[in-house]
């Protein structure tokens, strides 16, 4: 029998006290919820090192030994923000140009630290540190910011001022019911509030378009006093024809709604 008054192995000898008292190792496993192997654990370990070879072992510290010294430390920084488009191995060779003797490996390491891994982040920090210091920016971090804007563009991010200042509109087809035919969807998104509007229709038409914005979307900007300015799609019949004769550039003249449309088969240019 295992005496403790320690709480933090108390369980762990509570369940091999029980097994000696049932004289069956499932069982008290079964009433302590505990694994078989969980048991034979801590009898091996009792075994090899008596009941304090139950209590949890601390974790060993780290080994800073390895770690670059403070000014080579600060020295990757100042350049993941000074090249933010270099990589890890640019940057471990521009840097002992400068006498800073770094690995690209050991580079990665401080990146990690400070949450400069990638590209990305990087330019974060860099027009973090902008915002606060001001400054003029040298012609690599200019021509990163640059490549960040064209970078978002590609990727369809946009960019959008307020409630209203622009919305995007797309028609999803939802699927067959029985007896109803094709369903599909209208969805109109701000882009600004991501407030949605959707409404279903058994046909794809200019109309059922144009519909949605009046039945749904204008009350609903109306009724917070905030107009529509602009309206992004894509380049689908029942958004796009001749304005004297579509139902849908005509409702965008009449509530004069400017209409923006995605580029021929990129719809990541939506944006949304």
């Amino acid at each position: 029998m295992l005496n403790t008054s320690e709480k933090i192995i108390k369980h762990k000898t509570g369940l091999l006290n029980l097994a000696e008292e049932l004289g069956n190792v499932s069982k008290a496993c079964q009433v302590m919820g505990m694994s078989r192997d969980t048991f034979y654990r801590y009898k091996s370990a009792v075994e090899d090192g008596g009941v304090e070879a139950l209590f949890e072992r601390p974790r060993r510290k780290p080994n800073l030994a390895n770690r670059v010294d403070e000014a080579t430390e600060d020295a990757v920084i100042r350049s993941a923000t000074d090249f933010p488009a270099y990589g890890q191995a640019r940057t471990s060779n521009e840097l002992r140009k400068l006498g800073v003797f770094v690995s690209p490996s050991g580079v990665r390491s401080i990146w990690l630290r400070h949450d400069l891994a990638n590209f990305k982040n990087r330019l974060k920090a860099l027009e973090a540190k902008v915002a606060e210091d001001g400054g003029i920016l040298t012609e690599a971090q200019v021509q990163a910011l640059e490549k960040k804007k064209h970078d978002d563009e590609a990727c369809g991010e946009i960019e959008t001022a307020h409630p209203g200042y622009l919305g995007s509109q797309d028609t999803f087809y939802v699927g067959t019911l029985k007896g109803v035919g094709r369903v599909y969807q209208q969805t109109y998104v701000d882009t600004y509030s991501k407030v949605a509007h959707a409404k279903l229709y058994t046909t794809k038409t200019p109309i059922t378009a144009a519909d949605l914005l009046n039945d749904r979307v204008l009350p609903f900007h109306e009724e917070h006093d905030l107009p529509v300015l602009r309206i992004l799609t894509d380049r689908g019949t029942e958004y796009c024809g001749r304005v004297d004769k579509h139902d849908f550039q005509l409702f965008l003249a009449i509530n004069d709604i400017d209409h923006t449309k995605t580029k021929v088969k990129s719809p990541q240019t939506n944006g949304i």
